[in-house]
């Protein structure tokens, strides 16, 4: 079984719908102990970093989240869901992330003749040997909604990169642990295939 966070994110019935489309079977929860039983978790997101922080510190589910990821099920951040497993964000001045992973979320630089937040279509580089990327070519296209975006510390925590006004660390994965700064269940058929590779694990 799949279980994802509710924390009240917004693009829950999205990646709902994505995982019913492939098959997968999916329940939408905030019970402790239906999370660390399930067999593969994620915390989508959409909104803000320390609104979102607020709400899993209010739902109880920071330490839930913590142990998750400790106990080596297979976990996947989307979007916001990726930026709240980091130390910190410009976002969010003074909030501090779930902070499983080291780095931080910065505000994607202005440039002339693009426009922040950074919505669309971008490619991306992928690191030979990701498990999420598994039969998907490089340089594939997915979507972008953000006004913000990972420096991760460690080079060898990123999956894949993009370019938009700077170079964006578009996707993480140590061990366990996946997370894409784009959204999957909105990429068309390579999405897809990413969250099918994910619920293969």
């Amino acid at each position: 079984m799949i279980a994802m966070i509710d924390y009240d994110a917004g693009n829950l019935k999205s990646v709902e719908k994505a995982f019913h489309y492939l098959g997968e079977k999916l329940v939408t929860t905030r019970d402790r102990r239906t999370l660390l039983e399930a067999d593969k978790v994620i915390l989508p997101g959409v909104g803000s970093f320390g609104d979102a922080m607020d709400k899993l510190h209010h739902y109880h589910l920071v330490d839930v989240i913590r142990n998750i990821i400790a106990k080596g099920t297979p976990f996947l951040g989307i979007c916001l869901g990726l930026q709240l497993l980091f130390e910190r964000s410009e976002e969010g001045q003074g909030v501090e992330g779930l902070s499983v992973l080291p780095g931080e979320i910065l505000r994607i630089p202005e440039c002339e003749g693009t426009k922040v937040p950074h919505m669309g279509w971008n490619s991306l580089s992928i690191k030979p040997g990701s498990r999420l990327f598994k039969g998907i070519p490089d340089q594939s296209y997915v979507y972008f909604v953000h006004s913000y975006y990972l420096k991760a510390k460690e080079e060898r925590d990123v999956a894949a990169t993009t370019q938009y006004n700077t170079l964006i660390h578009a996707s993480i994965e140590r061990n366990n642990l996946f997370a894409c700064q784009f959204h999957p269940e909105k990429s068309g058929e390579v999405g897809l295939k990413i969250l099918k590779n994910f619920a293969s694990l």
